[in-house]
């Protein structure tokens, strides 16, 4: 009975196991490119409790990217991270301010 059911169990998992590496390889990337962000923002943009460096867990994203980009462009004042954002592309700021806004505040 067990190998009835052994091919069609097997073609299922060829066929739905690449798209769900590459849903697993791009999570992966957006977390290591957030945790890039940790050793000042916290794991997760979790930041420590009465900490001068604000949390970005559950933030909205739309002023996530804004303030990325101003960053980037120079027209927030910084000491650090306009020099961080600057190695950034669009996709990338794109990404961690969509992955901060779903973190849990």
């Amino acid at each position: 009975m067990r190998v009835k059911f052994a091919a069609p169990i097997a073609c299922l998992l060829v066929v739905a196991t690449p798209a769900a590496l590459a849903q697993d390889t791009d999570a992966l990337a957006t977390r290591s490119l957030a945790a890039t962000c940790a050793s000042c923002h916290g794991t997760d943009g979790h930041a420590v409790r009465d900490s001068r460096v604000p949390a970005l867990a559950g933030q909205p994203r739309d002023a996530l990217l804004q303030r990325l980009r101003a960053f980037r462009d120079g027209s927030r004042p910084s000491t650090i991270m306009g020099q961080l954002a600057k190695g950034f592309s669009d996709a990338q700021l794109a990404q961690l301010a969509s992955y901060f806004a779903a973190q849990p505040k």
